[in-house]
């Protein structure tokens, strides 16, 4: 059973958190608030935070430019995830990904299932990795970042967790690459 292990340190990392939008700035990001609040809630610390326009490129630019940034152990994009012909964040996170973390969509269309109903499958959230670095796509709306920081990203990112978690898992993100080296 999913148990926070008091005996184990609580592991602070380091978040990045992306907007994706033609028309919101810093002052409107509700979305982008919300999940300020609450890593910082959860003791984590944030380690950038930006907008971009819906633009596939400059999406995945940004990403690319946190993934190799020794300050940014998980990117959070908020934005850009529906169906519409400007939706291309989940496009620009695959551009990025070395794998992809399909459960991720999974599990969060399960979480938005119990909260919108079937309204769910107009979602396209996505997780996966690249450099050593976590990234998850949400939708823009503020109820679908706190459901996915609620119910899925609060406990995965906290290193009490069990039976796993991705902290635990960090430093082995990229041995494929120092084993390429060598």
């Amino acid at each position: 059973m999913a148990r926070i292990d008091e005996s184990r340190p609580f592991i602070p990392v380091k978040i990045a958190i992306l907007t994706v939008s033609d028309t919101r700035g810093l002052d409107q990001d509700k979305s982008g608030d919300t999940l300020v609040a609450r890593l910082t809630e959860a003791g984590h610390r944030l380690a950038d935070r930006k907008i971009v326009q819906d633009e596939r490129q400059l999406i995945a630019d940004q990403l690319r430019a946190w993934c190799a940034d020794d300050g940014v152990d998980v990117i959070i994009s908020t934005g850009g995830t529906g169906l519409t012909g400007r939706d291309v964040t989940v496009e620009a996170h695959r551009d990025v990904y070395e794998k992809e973390i399909d459960a991720f969509g999974t599990v969060f269309t399960m979480v938005s299932m119990n909260k919108i109903g079937t309204s769910a499958v107009q979602s396209r959230a996505t997780g996966g990795v690249a450099n050593g670095t976590y990234l998850f796509a949400l939708p823009g709306s503020t109820g679908a970042c706190k459901d996915a920081w609620d119910d899925i990203l609060k406990f995965q990112l906290d290193y009490r967790h069990k039976p796993c978690n991705f902290v635990e898992i960090m430093p082995r993100l990229d041995e494929h690459l120092k084993r390429s080296k060598g």
